[in-house]
């Protein structure tokens, strides 16, 4: 049990003097780049989804 206590004990000092925090105008970016990234993947996607759907529609259709 004293090996958990000593573990949670380090990992606690640890994340609070070794480990260097991003300032909030630092996160906010950062956090505003992952948004615009992933609203432009999710588009892309969705694009791609949008073109295979009609080519399996007009592939299908014409095979009948």
């Amino acid at each position: 049990m004293s090996k958990l206590t000593n573990y949670f004990r380090e990992t606690s000092e640890e994340m609070r003097y070794k480990v260097t925090w991003p300032s909030l105008e630092e996160l906010q970016k950062s956090a505003g780049l992952v948004l615009i990234g992933s609203l432009l993947f999710a588009v892309v996607v969705g694009l791609l989804d949008v073109a295979f759907k009609e080519s399996l529609e007009a592939f299908y259709n014409s095979v009948r």
